[in-house]
Order: structure tokens, then C-alpha cells, then sequence
């Protein structure tokens, strides 16, 4: 089969923030996938997707019988659904959530609100599209701002948690003055930090629960996922090494509440083949969703889906085919005869 690996590659520019390209996949982890794939017997062509010329005129002027889609986009607020967009008016199949799905994944406050409707635990919060918007009096400190469509920890330090007025108005000035979008303000949840993988092989499923241990972090000064835990993770001189523990150190009861959690937001959010549930387990050990990552990172070092995956006794040769297979299935695509139904049928 043809198969199109629709990416965003991380590139050195001096010119821009440091957390800039936190997002875009590294090259390595970009050629492990085309690797992966090449090594299931399918043909791979790698298609820049920040390059909009470039991507719009390889999809004009090459066939693709299904497109593996890691791309971030660019600089819009829906930039995770730019691909899928495109990919769904050329009548193209594709791996992964579909362009509404990653659109509302993106936006925090959002997902927050379907979480809410669908009673779903998240922390409470407030969006402030101003500095001066005056903060509602039943949210309860120490409070956490973070911009309201940024992922991979972009705009979070250990100074975005708050315990008083004064710094939750400085940050929150801060992050409308330096991400040009409005902050999303939650109460910060004490407790452990875990992420679940949802992968989906015929259905949706939970895998392992991955705990993420800041407790020997004092040298970073940072005990929770920010940007620089996640782009420096195993850096010994900052401090940014954290342990993981997968399955997560958990009762099997709450561990079953923590899945069924996962997979409840998952579906919420209709997305399809994969997704990635960030949850700060309470010390009564209540999930609260933060946010779903439809797009997870698949560096097979360093991300935590493929870690989860191991766990769940599935290599990383197993997991991308089973995306691609899952995708194929859902699009109804024979690997045989190619075959493409434009009525497509979908699922979660």
C-alpha cells in the first residue's frame, strides 16, 4: 500500500520562544515510524505538513492509499484539524482522530465543558480572555494557568500554580501576553499524576495506567508535567527525572475507575484509533481529566504511549500496525484490492 506520513518536524530558529516547536515530532522519531511501516511491507512518503504549499501540491499531484497523520499543524487555534481537514474534502483516508475531534481537544475549556456534560470529573475553572477579569470566588486556591489551546506543556511552569491574587493575575498576564490566546485558569489537583492510553483494536481499550513520579525532582523545582519536564525528561543536571511506574501503583478498583475515566473521555470527544487522557488522581482518589491528546507522541524512547504500550505487552511494531489496521477497518480499505468506500463507517 501507499502510505503517507503526514508529520511536523521540530526545527532550531532562534527567532522564535524555546517552547515553540514542543509539539512537532524530532526527525528520529519521524523516521522510526516511516521505518516501522516500510518494515510491514508498505510504501512511505513523508510529507511535511507546516509546508502548506508543499503539502497541498503532494496530495495534488501523488495518490495515497491511506496517510498517517502525526502532523501538529501551524498557527491557528484549531491547528491539529488542518490535516484531517484537508485530507477529509480530497476524500482521503487517515489514521487517527478526525478534524472536530482534534479542533475540540485542543481547546481546553472546552473539552472541560463536554467533560462536565458528560459527568465526567475535571477541575473547576474559569477562562480569562482579559488580565483584569475579575476571578470567581468559588474556585479555591493554589489555582494552575495555562494557555487554553496549547498541549505538550507549552506556557506551564512551576510559577503557573498560584496561591494568592497576585500571582494567579501576573500569570495569567503573562500567558495571554506571551501565547496571544486566553488562560485557562483550574484549581490544581493534589495528588499523582497519571496518563491512560486508549488504543482501539476492533473497540476502544484502556491500556496499563502510567504513574508519573515527581517526588526526586528537587533540582527541577518542578513536580508536575511542565514543558520543561517533558522536553528535558531525563535530563540528571536539571532535575528532570522523574519515575514511571506502569501499571501505575494503584487498587485495582480505583485503577478500573481511572480506565473507565479515560475511556469516557475518549469516546466524549469522538476520537477514533488512539488517544492519550492526562488524570491528576485526588487524594480521595477522584480522576480529574485535564485534557485528551488525540495526537500522542510517538517517539519509541521516550513517549509515554509507547511505554503504556510495553506494558501492555504490545510493541512498537504491533502499535503503529494496529493503528494502521484500525484505521483501514474503519474506512473499510482491503490491503489486498486498495479498495476505498466513500461512506465510510466510523466508530469509537
Amino acid at each position: 500500500m501507499k502510505i503517507a506520513l503526514c508529520c511536523s518536524v521540530k526545527k532550531k530558529d532562534p527567532d522564535k520562544p524555546p517552547d515553540y516547536f514542543s509539539e512537532f515530532d524530532s526527525e528520529e522519531t519521524v523516521l522510526d515510524i516511516a521505518s516501522t511501516i516500510k518494515g510491514l511491507g508498505h510504501e512511505v512518503s513523508l510529507v511535511e505538513a507546516n509546508d502548506r504549499h508543499n503539502l497541498i501540491n503532494f496530495f495534488q499531484n501523488h495518490s495515497a492509499d491511506i496517510v498517517f497523520n502525526i502532523a501538529e499543524g501551524t498557527n491557528s487555534r484549531f491547528r491539529e484539524s488542518e490535516v484531517p481537514a484537508l485530507l477529509d474534502f480530497l476524500n482521503i483516508p487517515y489514521t487517527g482522530s478526525n478534524s472536530f475531534a482534534l479542533a475540540l481537544a485542543l481547546n481546553k475549556a472546552m473539552a472541560k465543558r463536554i467533560f462536565r456534560f458528560e459527568g465526567i470529573p475535571t477541575p473547576n475553572f474559569q477562562i480569562f480572555h482579559r488580565a483584569d477579569t475579575q476571578l470567581d470566588p468559588r474556585l479555591k486556591f493554589p489555582l494552575i494557568v495555562k494557555p487554553n489551546y496549547e498541549g505538550s506543556g507549552k506556557g506551564i511552569s512551576s510559577s503557573s500554580v498560584v496561591y494568592n491574587e497576585k500571582g494567579l493575575y501576573a500569570q495569567v498576564n503573562s500567558a495571554i501576553a506571551n501565547y496571544r490566546q486566553e488562560a485557562l485558569v483550574e484549581e490544581f489537583i493534589e495528588g499523582k499524576e497519571l496518563t491512560v492510553g486508549v488504543l482501539a483494536n476492533g473497540k476502544a481499550e484502556a491500556l496499563p495506567i502510567l504513574e508519573i513520579d515527581f517526588s526526586e525532582c528537587h533540582k527541577s523545582g518542578e513536580y508536575f508535567y511542565s514543558w520543561k519536564m517533558k522536553e528535558f525528561q531525563g535530563n540528571k543536571e536539571m532535575g528532570c527525572t522523574p519515575a514511571f511506574y506502569c501499571p501505575a501503583r494503584l487498587t485495582e478498583e480505583v485503577a478500573r475507575e481511572v480506565k473507565d475515566t479515560a475511556l469516557r473521555a475518549h469516546k466524549a470527544l469522538g476520537c477514533f484509533d488512539i488517544s492519550r487522557t492526562d488524570i491528576r488522581l485526588s487524594k480521595d482518589n477522584i480522576p480529574y481529566v485535564l485534557e485528551v491528546n488525540p495526537l500522542p507522541g510517538l517517539d519509541p524512547k521516550e513517549s509515554n504511549f509507547p511505554m503504556i504500550a510495553r506494558a501492555a505487552g504490545i510493541e512498537y511494531r504491533d502499535l503503529i500496525k494496529t493503528i494502521l489496521a484500525n484505521a483501514m477497518e474503519r474506512y473499510a480499505i482491503s490491503v489486498n484490492n486498495k479498495s476505498q468506500m466513500a461512506d465510510s463507517k466510523s466508530y469509537s
